[in-house]
């Protein structure tokens, strides 16, 4: 079994609460939109750190992350990029992906909205972690936990952190 902290979208901020909810996490994946090269460093220093770099994000980040991520954890093949779009409508060649590589957990970012779907289609379960930052349209940052156990995902958890607080 390993445990997962998964974010996307923090442009640059870390909310001081990611720590404490990723505290028993063996892992952190980011779905991109990082923001900085500090802010993976910062992350990479806490947990082992898997991600994909964001529209947003610069040159250092795009030489060091790749666009698209597909890994095996516990058995189950993931397949984690930024700009992804949903079950039903999923960006350019996504789909193509999903099906060639028979992916089970697709994680994007991109939104700033949290969704957690299943694609019943491709036979796979799509989450986007919403918003971890504080720059966007989003009201709510967000952020989720869950355990990968033998090719299956459970005990998923949200934190919700309402924007406004922040001023």
């Amino acid at each position: 079994m390993i445990r997962i902290g998964l974010l996307s979208d923090t442009h640059g901020y870390i909310h001081p609460k990611v720590f404490d909810f990723f505290k028993e996490v063996d892992e952190i994946w980011h779905a991109g939109d990082i923001g900085n090269l500090e802010t993976a460093k910062n992350l990479a220093s806490f947990k082992p750190l898997y991600a994909v770099y964001g529209n947003i994000d610069g040159h250092d980040l795009r030489v060091s992350l790749p666009e698209n991520r597909i890994f095996i954890r516990e058995g189950l093949k993931i397949l984690m990029t930024h700009i992804g779009g949903y079950p039903g409508r999923y960006a350019k060649g996504i789909k193509e992906i999903l099906i060639r590589e028979k992916v089970k957990l697709f994680i994007s970012g991109h939104s700033h909205i949290l969704k957690v779907m299943n694609d019943k289609k491709l036979n796979l379960l799509h989450v986007n972690p919403g918003a971890a930052g504080k720059n966007g349209l989003h009201h709510v940052i967000t952020f989720t936990r869950f355990t990968v156990d033998k090719g299956r995902i459970a005990d998923l958890e949200i934190m919700e952190i309402e924007r406004a607080s922040l001023q």
